[in-house]
């Protein structure tokens, strides 16, 4: 059974963002045009209307919620102009903000004039806990981890990972716990191989290869050349953070295997600085193009932005850029104060999009790796069971 109706959850969505969900009087032409709704599966239809009628419970417990990729379609065919997708991301904001448990979600999605102030102070506040470790600035010769510690920099960034496996871990449970509510008793427990299957189906295909944004999500958009299309603007920006994330953790790792000192000059071609390279470049490329497209509102699905896209996209540009200025500076520019404070700046921002992860638009990365999880497990077949198993 579902729990009591909210008279008020239309209401509360639409703090998160602008709704003409009003207009919809269910049609299902929404349902019926989406090349992700299949296999009985009926969203955006069927969201839009546990909203319309207070069903908070079943909207938080959708995994659907999760499988749109905000291709537009849907809005671009509404006979009413309802804008179902926009719903749909405005529904996911909502979602954020009920499965933070500590509710700066729901003040960075709901109150721009505070949550800009927000994000500022947060930054200016970590690099002044960064600068309170500084060194000395050497003029002589690049001595960035001797202004700044690696020390410093490795137990603070650390201590970030915890607060943010911590508040994303949490997150997880709730959003867990109202899945499990709307589908307990609807399907078999999954076979071991099954399990397994799914997580690949899930990391190797959706996740890396992002395969039905790729293959069913085609749209007008996908006339642009392919580097312009939208499935690889928004690969470039994930594998170049995941590249990023490999880097840094290899180069921490080589430290204390005692291979290389953290900070210690390599030659451009060295694995893990080619590695962290490329995928900076990725990451500047893929949010540069995402931030354009938002500025010219390129299609449907770019013509309104939020605090949280706008948050997310200009932290990857800024901790990218400034990461690839800092490379260049160390290979071509002489020793000058302003690399010691663009290194303080980029390990600020670094440091600050983390901890955001589980409170911004960033934190679909956790809630959609979940969803389409559960979704390629359900949507795996069964095992079929034998005769004897039968007698």
């Amino acid at each position: 059974m579902h729990d009591r109706l909210n008279p008020d959850l239309l209401l509360e969505i639409r703090k998160h963002g602008e709704l003409s969900i009003e207009k919809c009087f269910n049609c299902g032409n929404c349902t019926a045009i989406c090349p992700l709704s299949a296999n009985g599966e009926t969203f955006p239809r069927r969201l839009i209307r546990y909203a319309q009628l207070g069903l908070e419970a079943p909207l938080l417990g959708s995994k659907e919620l999760w499988l749109c990729y905000a291709c537009g379609e849907c809005t671009e065919t509404c006979p009413r102009q309802a804008d179902p997708g926009e719903f749909m991301a405005v529904a996911r904001r909502y979602a954020v903000a009920r499965y933070d448990p500590l509710g700066l979600a729901r003040v960075l999605f709901t109150r721009p004039l505070v949550g800009v102030p927000l994000l500022v102070l947060l930054g200016v506040a970590i690099a002044l806990v960064f600068y309170t470790s500084h060194g000395v600035m050497r003029n002589d010769t690049l001595r960035l981890f001797e202004f700044l510690p690696a020390a410093a920099i490795h137990d603070l960034g650390v201590g970030a990972m915890v607060l943010v496996g911590l508040a994303g871990l949490a997150g997880v449970v709730n959003m867990l716990r109202c899945l499990h509510r709307e589908s307990a008793g609807t399907a078999a427990p999954p076979a071991r191989r099954q399990w397994v299957r799914a997580l690949w189906d899930t990391l190797g295909g959706e996740v890396l290869a992002q395969r039905r944004y790729r293959q069913d999500c085609r749209t007008a958009a996908d006339r642009r050349p392919w580097f312009r299309q939208r499935w690889f603007v928004h690969g470039l920006m994930l594998w170049g953070f995941l590249g990023l994330l490999a880097a840094t953790s290899l180069d921490y790792g080589l430290a204390l295997a005692g291979v290389k000192p953290i900070g210690a000059w390599v030659p451009l071609w060295y694995p893990v600085r080619l590695l962290g390279t490329v995928a900076g470049l990725s990451m500047v490329a893929g949010a540069s193009i995402a931030i354009a497209d938002r500025l010219r509102k390129a299609d449907v699905a770019t013509s309104r932005s939020s605090l949280a896209d706008w948050a997310l996209l200009v932290l990857l540009w800024l901790a990218g850029t400034s990461g690839l200025v800092l490379e260049a500076a160390i290979y071509l520019a002489p020793p000058a104060p302003w690399v010691y404070w663009l290194l303080l700046g980029h390990v600020a921002v670094s440091v600050e999009l983390l901890l955001l992860l589980p409170f911004t638009k960033f934190a679909h990365a956790l809630y959609r790796t979940v969803a389409v999880y559960l979704h390629a497990l359900a949507a795996s077949p069964a095992p079929e069971r034998s005769a004897a198993g039968v007698g």
